[in-house]
Formats: C-alpha cells, structure tokens, sequence
C-alpha cells in the first residue's frame, strides 16, 4: 500500500521509484541485480548507436554497392523501415506488456503453451545470443575493413590480404571490450556516442556536396540499378543487395535487454526502439542520397577501389585529399566504435540475461554481476572470446562478412518471430497490455515481422555471386546448421533437464518478493 502511494505521490523519491520497478520484476521471478542507472537518452544512445542505420549504410556499400547500386539503396532503405517500423512495434508491446532483460526469450517462455514453454524459450534464448555475436563480428570487420582501407589509401604500393584485416578485426573487438568493464559509465558513453553518431553525419552529409567538384543527375540516384552479381534476373541481384540495407536497420531488440537497467521500463524501452527506427530512416536516407549525388567520375572506380572501403574511395574522389577522405573516415569508424560498443553491451546483457535461467553452459559464472563493477563481467567476457573466433571466418572466405550480416539478421529475426507467434497462437487479447499497445495495427505488425522472417530465411541464403565458387559461396546455411546442432545436442544433453521454465519461475515469486520487500526495508 505504501509503495502504490509512493508510486502515485509527485513529489516521490528516486528510491522509492527504484524499488516499484523491483517489486515489478520480483513478480516475474527474478531480483534486482543491475542498477537502474539509464535514462531514456542512454537507453536511446545504446538503441541507435547499435543499429546506427546510416553508419550501416556506410559499411554495407563494401559488399551492397555491385547488388543493386542507387536504386537498391534508396527505395531498399524505405522498404525496410516500413519492415523495421512493424518490427519495433511488435517488440515494444511485449516490451512494454513484459518488461525484462531477457526481452525475447522471456515473452516466449510467458506466451507459449506450458507444455513447450522452456522449448520454446531455450531456442529464443539461443538464436537471440547467437543473433548478438554474429551482429558484433560483423561490425568490428567492417571496422577491420575501414582501418586497414585508411592505410592502404595513405600507403598506395600496399596490397590488403585477409590477415591484415583479420588482425585490425580482433584490435578493433579487444578495444572496445574494455567500454563495458564499469557499469556506471555505460549510460555516459552511450549518449556520447549518440551524440558522435549525430555529428559525425551531420559534418559529412554537409562536406561532401559541398566539395565536390561536379555532381550526378537525379536521374543517376533515382533510377540506376546496378546488377554485377552474376545473376540474371533483377530481382534476385535486388534481393541479394537487400540484405546490406537491412543489416543497417537490424537489433531493434537491444532497448528491451537493457529493461532491468532503466526507471519505467514499459514506457521507456518502447520510445528507444521506435525512436531507433524514425532515427534511423532519416539519417540513412539523406545520407545515401548525399553521397550518391557527390559521386566522382564513373561509378565503376567506386566499387573497384583497391582499398576495399567504397565509401572511402567516394570521399577521396569528392574531396581529392587522402588526408581529408581519411579524416571523414575517422568520423566513420569512431562511429564504429560506439556501435561496437553498444553490440558488446547488448550481447552481455543477453548472454547474463540467459544464464539466469541456466540456458547456456557454465551459467553459475555466467549469470552473476560484479557488484563493484556493476556489469556481467563473465558474459560480457565470454561473449568477446566467441566474437574473437567467429573472425577466424573471414580467413577461410572473403564473402564472410556477408555471411555474418545475413546470420546476424536472420536469427534475431528467428527470435523475434517465435515469442510473436506464442502471442497469436495464445490470443492478443489474453495478455494484459503495456502503456504501448496498437491493437490491429499491432496485429499487422506481428503478420508482418512473420512473413519477412519466412522470406529472409529463404531468400537471404542464395549465392551473393555468379558462377558459384567456393570463395564466393554464401555459407550462412552452414552457420544455420553449426548453431541448430550446437543447441539441440546441449538441450539433450544438459538444457531440458536444468533450465528453469516458466512453472520453476513462477514458484520462486513468493521468495524472490520477500528478498525485495527485506531489502526495501533495510534502506
């Protein structure tokens, strides 16, 4: 009763809001072992600093820019967001509806049937984690590939080979490893990397046009396609290029995992992640609209450029300075950095999160938080090695990073799809709803984020080149296959005998709401 006063008076303390969140998140069968030390603004930070569409954009014409061209890029960036736009808000109901760090994982374990309850969440949980290492490897060799491409443009007599961006990879993944060891100064670095994002492509969307020499016709940006994969319908080259654009609008998920770490969770984590998306389109749109506009001579010198950084060719062309195209590339990369940053941050909360229900090996290490530290130092640790190894695939074959966006995509997708389709199966209209609820346009938004899940599984496996070799084959169904064994072999071996579900979860309740009410008295 006190605590409903406190909650409803305005002149309430920061502790007593603290600890309605708490007793919220004792009723779900967990304690509060996070601080609750982000604002909606660090929250937003680490959201978009993570899906950081229009640094995406940037990074994905490395292997998008001969899959389509201009076209693709422009009217593939709006189809996405309409995509992303129904994805977020499939997320923000349950988010809001079900507030907690496990985000996907947790809804399927709520919303699915009891008798497939911890089946359904085991698999959420895994392809959720694996969804958040493939998204990490895949940003940090995009980086790799930036700062090896910054030498070599200074360096013209230097031939990159794949060990040269293989070792930026792995610098580039320890480094920011060390941005998630302090707790308290994670919400700090996620607005100030917000905030680098912003300026960042504010100086470049302004120097670019501006400085360069001669500009293309509208009629180049709007309605050249592009088609050097080798294959001869359009429409697969289109589909093939695709998935460059939607890997700039990818982890929408990350505000929900962070749920246990900001004040009002329901209201908040949903404006952070509609917030990522509306961000989101109109930084990458004008950004690829600029820069198509500034291109320099033929296109072709763009996509053939010998350091391998399209975007950074185009500077060079634009501003023809290696200093300053090397200078609007530190602008890129130190956007990197903080979308790297926020990866880490998201696949640590992931990782812990899961552990907590004993959904991964070795969870006793993996679910505790250091207490002076205040982070899941384990499963951040942990969650960095595996990052480190996946980069070893980029050694056995160029087309990796492709692979790497294509898994990352896909398989958050996957857990996206599996909590959406426990809710319909259950009824819309059996769950009690959050602040943020849409009804039928929440329903269209779950058909949607179905469909697309289905399409890209398929779809977003084929070849990115023809004819086929073994250099250039898309291996992401192998990737598929690898983390489908590894699940099913730990599920019969350990999972269905020690992962606690929904029943072993709610019985805890009782005592995990004594510990809440035990230590909001003590303060």
């Amino acid at each position: 009763m006190a605590s409903a006063e406190a909650a409803t008076d305005t002149n309430n303390s920061k502790s007593s809001s603290v600890d309605l969140d708490a007793v919220k998140l004792a009723e779900m069968g967990y304690k509060q072992d996070m601080q609750r030390n982000f604002s909606v603004w660090s929250v937003l930070g680490v959201g978009f600093s993570l899906t950081n569409s229009w640094w995406g954009i940037s990074a994905a014409m490395i292997t998008g820019i001969n899959s389509g061209g201009p076209m693709l890029i422009i009217y593939g960036i709006i189809l996405i967001t309409l995509i992303s736009t129904c994805v977020g808000i499939s997320l923000s109901e349950l988010a809001s509806a079900l507030p907690n760090a496990g985000g996907q994982y947790f809804w399927a374990n709520e919303l699915a049937p009891k008798k497939y309850a911890s089946f359904a969440s085991y698999l959420t949980g895994w392809f959720a984690w694996w969804g958040s290492i493939f998204t990490s490897a895949s940003v940090a060799l995009s980086m790799g590939s930036a700062l090896v491409g910054c030498y070599q443009l200074n360096h013209p007599d230097f031939v990159i080979l794949p060990w040269h961006v293989f070792v930026a990879y792995q610098i580039t993944n320890i480094f920011c490893f060390f941005f998630n060891c302090y707790g308290k100064t994670l919400p700090t670095v996620a607005q100030v990397t917000l905030c680098i994002s912003l300026c960042s492509f504010t100086v470049i969307l302004v120097t670019v046009p501006a400085v360069a020499p001669t500009h293309q016709h509208a009629s180049f940006v709007f309605t050249t396609f592009i088609n050097n994969t080798g294959w001869a319908e359009g429409g697969i080259a289109f589909i093939v290029g695709l998935v460059n654009t939607n890997w700039s609008f990818a982890c929408l998920d990350a505000a929900t995992h962070l749920a246990e770490e900001v004040r009002n969770p329901e209201r908040m984590v949903p404006i952070a992640i509609m917030g990522t998306v509306a961000i989101g389109f109109v930084t990458s749109w004008f950004f690829s609209i600029a820069m198509f506009f500034s291109i320099v001579g033929d296109f072709a010198n763009i996509s053939a450029t010998t350091t391998f950084v399209p975007i950074l060719e185009l500077f060079y062309q634009a501003l023809s300075s290696r200093g300053g195209a090397t200078a609007l590339e530190s602008l890129i990369i130190a956007t990197g950095f903080g979308c790297l940053v926020a990866s880490h941050t998201w696949q640590s909360r992931l990782c812990w999160s899961f552990a907590r229900d004993r959904g991964l090996p070795g969870h006793k290490w993996l679910s505790q938080v250091d207490k002076k530290l205040d982070v899941p130092l384990y499963a951040h640790f942990v969650s960095c090695v595996i990052v480190a190894i996946v980069g070893c695939l980029y050694l056995a074959s160029l087309t990796a990073f492709n692979s790497m966006i294509t898994a990352c995509i896909v398989l958050l997708y996957i857990s996206y799809s599996i909590p959406i389709i426990c809710l319909l199966i259950r009824g819309r209209d059996t769950i009690k709803p959050g602040p943020f609820w849409l009804g039928p346009f929440g329903l269209f938004s779950n058909i949607v984020l179905l469909c697309w899940t289905l399409f890209t599984l398929v779809m977003y496996s084929f070849p990115y080149t023809k004819p086929i070799k073994s250099s250039n084959m898309n291996y992401v169904s192998a990737v598929y296959g690898v983390v489908t064994i590894i699940m099913v072999a730990d599920w019969v071996v350990r999972g269905r005998k020690s992962f606690r579900g929904v029943g072993e979860r709610k019985s805890d309740v009782q005592e995990v709401s004594r510990v809440v009410v035990r230590s909001a008295s003590i303060h």
